[in-house]
């Protein structure tokens, strides 16, 4: 066992057998390379990406590669899920050298002087193939490159710094710059990037952009009591979570997105799931349903809501990681199916309308088998079979369950069990959405039960931690970390109000302010008293997670029109105004940033009830039914302890509503029928 036996990354832990000596991202790795004389081998990678499994079986494992990589090299082994601040720079620097993206397995070679790369790349095959040389040969011809050491190789570390630096370079907006021009430009491109036929953007490979989807959502949104709504924009949304769900993206048995089609048509998907893409298609799918009543998106957003209670929360109430692509050795063998093995576990007439309804009445569609997909409308498959659309969907229902149960005696892929803070705050925001929009108390309790677990074993000594297993809470949390957990701490209070929770929310912005804030207003990624890297990036823009600095602008400001509070308001504003021109010249690649945007334009709604939670019931729902973006709406029993500002909002009667908009208020309205009135009254202005 090398060095790695001592961690708690599931990733980590897969290589801590391998004959290559590696070491976790650590100073004593450094000083050692530094003291032999060796440059450092540094690989990044996560325990559900496929081609990870396959270089480490090919080279890692292998006692030749370890042999030379041992001599030759100082290796350190990175969790890109634990250390993200590495593995950003590491990324962002591949591209800068490559002029191409990177990806996963990352292979970069260090100089221990400094931490600069000189020579980059992603997968390498054991032998020379895809036009690549093998990595062995790599490793021969880096070390001698290193050895040679030509004198730009000793002074680029500056030069390097300097363009990771103008990645995240920011020009202040001018006063009375910010308008409504990014909405308008996102909305055009995207608009010119859809996939009419098949939903999603662009071709293949295909990504779901959750992001870009909820901007859309919200563009039809503003404009639907216009006399032009945008319906075309409704209609994106709609198609593309339609096309996914009909998609083998989707579980059809257990529930569940996987990362991202490898075809234009949603077909075949990399099998890996992911935790941070659900949650946020959780809330979509919720979404979608309040706004259409489409049966579809109610049972996506449940099933998907189930997999993860079932499949990926603790015995402690946080959610793990992922599930791995691969399961024995394979990519996708858990998910494919044969006719013949259906047949054998449901009945004739379970079969008769499964096996049109998932394909397997036509061509196997993955290496000789088949992974279910939507081939044919129910209403077609029962109009053929001459039965009622009820009793085909309950033979499918029979059938999937069986399946289900069938395939859950597999081998099944590996689990990555450590809690990451800022993906535990995706779904619990998701599954808050959706216990509101479903109305499950169950998802509410479990979102509840998963913040209350970050808060109990992810702060240690005052201090957010980015990670959790084994008991452990590790590593100094990042700005994603805190930004997504204040979102979602937003969205559960209003699931459920929680003194406790609001206090968490509040210290979470506090920490913002204190550890991550910019001189300019943007927040740094990593906190002011975090280890001295390469690089200290200012992520503004999306990548496959919303923009940290995005989703804190937006929380920021919804905390500060709770509390009246202008510190985080003024914080959100400078946020906002330190990444306008990026957003303004490229809205497509900032949607997350279009929340705080349109808020920051047109201050959101907040509806304060006062009163006992049963007596609030009816109040809470005419308020909150509908999908209304821009619309909070916190139900605060009368006993609450709450910040002054928040505490004038005194409840009086069996019930009281205030409704607000920013900073100003209305007057107690102390009847349903006039808060239904005032509510009203908002949304034919256009609010």
């Amino acid at each position: 066992m090398n060095r790695l036996a001592l961690e708690t990354s599931p990733y980590l832990l897969q290589h801590a057998a391998n004959p290559v000596d590696w070491h976790p991202w650590a100073p004593e790795a450094f000083e050692l390379a530094r003291r032999e004389g060796k440059p450092v081998l540094l690989s990044i990678g996560y325990s559900a990406c496929h081609w990870c499994h396959v270089m480490a079986h090919e080279s890692f494992e292998d006692a030749a590669t370890a042999e030379v990589m041992n001599a030759l090299f100082v290796n350190i082994k990175v969790d890109r899920e634990e250390r993200p601040d590495v593995d950003r720079i590491y990324q962002a620097a591949h591209h800068l050298m490559m002029r191409r993206g990177g990806g996963w397995p990352l292979t970069v070679f260090l100089n221990p002087e400094d931490q600069a790369p000189f020579f980059a790349g992603t997968y390498f095959p054991n032998e020379p193939r895809y036009g690549m040389p093998s990595f062995v040969d790599v490793l021969k011809r880096v070390a001698e490159y290193w050895h040679r050491r030509p004198p730009e190789l000793k002074n680029q570390a500056p030069a390097l710094r300097e363009a990771l630096a103008s990645i995240d370079a920011a020009r202040a907006a001018a006063p009375g710059e910010v308008d409504t021009s990014a909405l308008a430009g996102f909305r055009r491109v995207v608009a010119q990037q859809f996939d009419g036929e098949n939903g999603g953007f662009g071709g293949a490979p295909k990504f779901p952009h959750p992001s870009s989807l909820e901007q859309l959502l919200r563009a039809w949104w503003r404009t639907a009591r216009s006399t032009e709504p945008d319906m075309q924009a409704l209609y994106m949304t709609a198609l593309t979570m339609q096309r996914m769900a009909d998609g083998g993206i989707y579980d059809h048995l257990g529930g569940g997105f996987c990362r991202y089609a490898v075809d234009a048509t949603w077909t075949i998907p990399h099998f890996e799931k992911m935790l941070y893409d659900n949650g946020p298609l959780l809330a979509l799918a919720a979404w979608l349903w309040q706004v259409g009543g489409d049966e579809t998106f109610r049972r996506v957003a449940a099933e998907t809501a189930d997999w993860v209670l079932r499949d990926m929360r603790s015995p402690e109430g946080g959610f793990y990681s992922s599930l791995d692509a691969d399961s024995e050795g394979e990519e996708g063998l858990f998910y494919i199916w044969t006719p013949d093995a259906v047949r054998g576990l449901v009945t004739a007439g379970e079969y008769a309308v499964f096996a049109p309804r998932y394909g397997l009445d036509g061509e196997p569609n993955f290496e000789g088998h088949w992974h279910l997909r939507v081939q044919r409308p129910l209403e077609s498959i029962a109009e053929s079979a001459g039965q009622p659309l009820s009793t085909v969907r309950r033979l499918i229902d029979d059938a999937r369950a069986k399946l289900l149960a069938e395939r859950s005696g597999r081998v099944w892929p590996g689990r990555d069990e450590k809690v990451l803070a800022s993906w535990n705050a995706l779904m619990i925001r998701g599954l808050a959405v959706a216990a509101r929009a479903l109305q499950r108390p169950d998802y509410g309790d479990a979102a509840a039960g998963a913040l209350d677990f970050v808060r109990r074993r992810m702060v240690v000594d005052g201090r957010l931690c980015a990670t959790y297993k084994d008991g452990r809470a590790r590593f100094n949390a990042y700005l994603d970390d805190h930004a997504f957990l204040l979102e979602a701490t937003l969205e559960l209070l209003q699931v459920r109000w929680n003194d406790a929770h609001l206090a968490f929310a509040i210290w979470l912005a506090d920490q913002l302010l204190d550890r991550f804030a910019g001189p300019d207003g943007a927040f740094y990624f990593t906190s002011h008293d975090h280890e001295a890297l390469l690089h200290r990036s200012r992520p503004l823009s999306d990548d496959a997670l919303p923009s940290g600095n995005a989703v804190a602008a937006a929380s920021l400001q919804r905390l500060g029109h709770l509390l009246g509070e202008t510190r985080y308001l003024d914080a959100a504003t400078r946020v906002l105004h330190a990444a306008w021109h990026g957003i303004r010249e490229f809205p497509q690649g900032h949607a997350s940033f279009l929340t705080a945007l349109d808020e920051w334009l047109e201050p959101p709604e907040l509806v304060i009830l006062r009163g006992e939670p049963a007596a609030l019931a009816d109040w809470v729902n005419a308020a909150a039914t509908l999908y209304a973006p821009r619309r909070l709406v916190f139900a605060i029993p009368p006993a609450a302890s709450l910040p002054a500002g928040l505490a004038a909002k005194s409840a009086s009667g069996p019930a009281v509503a205030y409704l607000c908009r920013g900073t100003s208020c209305g007057p107690p309205l102390k009847s349903l029928e006039s808060l239904a009135t005032a509510l009203t009254e908002q949304t034919e202005q256009g609010r």
